[in-house]
């Protein structure tokens, strides 16, 4: 037989979903894989079931159903001050996983350079090798992930054809500043590179902290591909509508990747998730506070419990530092504490390029009964540990 492909050879399976897998085996609190265990807003849900009855059932139009793009349009002009048409400037995806890959493969060629800010969320790598490019990783530096202008200068001076921002980042937290985005993007535009801005965290943020569409930037309009979808802000992970707004010229190559990859996404899901699109303001104060109170309770418990954590200014995951545990592998120690404390977490050397062993991720969207029941099993981290 033929080899397979070498591109996809180094590939392993999603460690996210591997640690949910695990968490499932011992019947452990899955903290690890990012999804909440609350219901989605119940205006969202009955317009689902009335489109059950109703239709639409057949294929939508192929960048996406026409009163989805225009109340996305609408929602996001009022968050980031951007005019955005939705004829033009939006395709509709399965999922903010299809957005970042048709994005990346609407701008670059195999051979070209694509900067990575390292920790990183698992699919950004792969997506730039299936792109056939290759990665430039710059580092975070914690416990506030801040970055060096100079190194990534040096990144950009490697003829990069394209940068990829979370923000708010998975799985760090960090909320990139107006100040921190004017460096990345006048060196965007200095060394004529496009901006993939994944922001699927948009409107969970933290005070004092804001967040700033790398878009609206002067000069960064027409060079950033944002990549966002409705699975964090609306609370339903399993729907995968996702979407890509850039410039037209862009959007028009988007359009043709996406239309091979996927052709579309689903046309009942669309429809019920207008409704959430309409959403006025209040909606979005009350998720920033539901998700202020989660993380309070989480981290609370964690200070109370002894463990060390760096805070997230956006998201909702914690790094907890495991490095006073002695482990060699943050992996075994993730399968350590899965089987023997019964919390399901993230090995941190999944998402860091550097040889780096001493994080975990942990996520905190969940019930008040959740998160507690996962910090009355932490309480017993030590004990179990010096069982050892």
């Amino acid at each position: 037989m033929k080899e397979l492909s070498k591109r996809t050879s180094v590939f392993t399976d999603s460690v996210i979903r591997r640690m949910t897998r695990i968490s499932n085996e011992y019947n452990a609190v899955n903290l690890s894989q990012g999804y909440p265990d609350f219901e989605p807003p119940v205006e969202i849900t009955n317009r689902l079931a009335q489109v059950a009855a109703e239709g639409p059932h057949q294929y939508a139009t192929t960048w996406g159903a026409q009163n989805f793009r225009e109340a996305l349009a609408r929602k996001q002009e009022h968050f980031s001050g951007m005019k955005v048409d939705p004829n033009k400037e939006i395709v509709v995806t399965c999922g903010s996983t299809e957005a970042m890959m048709a994005a990346m493969m609407a701008v670059t060629n195999p051979g070209d350079k694509v900067i990575i800010f390292s920790p990183f969320y698992e699919n950004y790598g792969a997506d730039t090798i299936l792109s056939g490019a290759e990665p430039i990783y710059v580092p975070l530096n914690p416990p506030n992930f801040n970055f060096d202008a100079d190194l990534l200068e040096e990144a950009f001076k490697q003829n990069a054809k394209a940068l990829i921002l979370c923000n708010p980042s998975n799985p760090c937290g960090k909320v990139f500043t107006r100040d921190e985005l004017k460096v990345i993007a006048d060196l965007a535009i200095k060394y004529d590179t496009y901006v993939i801005s994944d922001e699927v965290y948009e409107h969970i943020i933290y005070a004092p902290h804001k967040h700033t569409y790398i878009a609206s930037l002067p000069g960064m309009r027409e060079r950033t591909i944002s990549c966002s979808s409705l699975s964090k802000t609306y609370s339903i992970t399993g729907w995968r509508l996702g979407y890509v707004i850039a410039d037209e010229r862009i959007i028009d190559r988007v359009k043709k990747v996406h239309d091979f990859l996927t052709v579309g996404a689903a046309a009942p899901l669309m429809e019920a998730a207008v409704v959430g699109l309409n959403f006025k303001d209040d909606y979005y104060l009350e998720l920033q506070r539901h998700y202020t109170h989660m993380k309070n309770l989480f981290i609370n418990g964690l200070n109370q419990i002894g463990l060390k954590y760096t805070d997230p200014q956006g998201a909702y995951y914690v790094l907890v530092d495991i490095s006073e545990f002695h482990y060699n592998s943050d992996l075994e120690f993730c399968e350590w504490l899965a089987r023997e404390v019964g919390v399901g977490a993230v090995p941190g050397s999944s998402f860091f390029q550097e040889n780096v062993n001493q994080y975990i991720r942990f996520h905190y969207a969940k019930k008040d009964e959740t998160l507690n029941m996962a910090l009355e099993k932490l309480s017993h981290i030590y004990s179990k540990a010096r069982v050892l």
